[in-house]
């Protein structure tokens, strides 16, 4: 029987990276839909679950893309309501790339230092990338400083992500607050700020004698971090070792993967942040 994936974007025009993504990853039958919204995506959902009896359900699964999160993860709580009993399909979240990346980029900072026993700052922490960033670097016990340009919203993510542990801290950068005073005590800086906004320079955080690993998600120029290159893995500048989104983007394509072909294991998994970070770490 065939693995059908269910491609379900909310953009106008469903990706086309995560359809060969999809493709590369084992599917034999790509069914792509655009426009997506928790109105429409009920019919979609029951088509996929009525279609096949229960024992063959596996072979079928749910993909959510698009650049919207919010709407990716709305999408997710409405396609799990639609579930009874058997009847049910797997499901993977990973509009914008948020969680394959975010969680490439702390496998990668984990393969170098006891997250438990460190500083983490995550500069654009508010966006998509980053608050999933922080939130896993908190999974594992780093003390994270969530960086945005407004603290009201840093405080938001910080309370939405965990608001009991103490790990997190949010923090704005303004003109009185420079990224200097607020990396200086870091041991790892993860930037993962929207395209074209640069946060420092390379040669700035070189003079942070703490700081041991340094990570930049942005692959469009001007980057993150200028001085790291985009290709960067693990290159050592000083004390510090450099990972760009390229080098970081090898690991995260691979869990990409990885995560598509295990959809249809069975017609019961549910992949998040949470659960993608897991399967990623058998990875390196």
């Amino acid at each position: 029987m065939k693995r059908i994936l269910l491609q379900l974007d909310s953009d106008s025009h469903p990706s086309s990276f995560d359809a060969v993504t999809a493709i590369d990853g084992g599917v034999d039958q790509l069914l792509s839909y655009g426009n997506v919204s928790a109105v429409n995506v009920v019919s979609l959902v029951q088509g996929a679950m009525f279609t096949r009896s229960p024992k063959n359900l596996h072979n079928t699964a749910i993909f959510l893309g698009g650049s919207n999160v919010e709407a990716g993860e709305s999408l997710m709580k409405r396609i799990q309501e639609q579930f009874f009993g058997p009847i049910r399909v797997s499901v993977m979240m990973d509009s914008n790339g948020c969680n394959t990346t975010a969680s490439a980029a702390v496998i990668y900072a984990q393969s170098h230092l006891k997250l438990q026993e460190t500083k983490s700052v995550v500069l654009g922490g508010t966006g998509p990338v980053g608050r999933r960033v922080a939130k896993l670097l908190a999974l594992q016990g780093s003390h994270v400083r969530v960086v945005s340009r407004q603290i009201e919203r840093a405080r938001q993510v910080c309370l939405a992500i965990d608001s009991d542990s103490g790990l997190l801290e949010p923090a704005a950068f303004t003109e009185d607050q420079q990224i200097q005073d607020l990396t200086s005590d870091a041991d790892l800086i993860v930037a993962a700020g929207a395209a074209g906004v640069e946060f420092c320079k390379l040669d700035e955080l070189r003079k942070l004698e703490k700081l041991r690993v340094v990570i930049d998600l942005n692959a469009v120029p001007p980057l993150g971090i200028d001085g790291i290159e985009s290709s960067d893995k693990a290159r050592k500048v000083d004390h510090l070792l450099c990972y760009g989104a390229v080098g970081v983007g090898g690991l995260k394509m691979k869990l990409h993967h990885q995560m598509i072909s295990k959809l249809f294991e069975s017609n019961d998994q549910i992949f998040d942040t949470k659960s993608i970070f897991e399967a990623g770490q058998k990875l390196l």
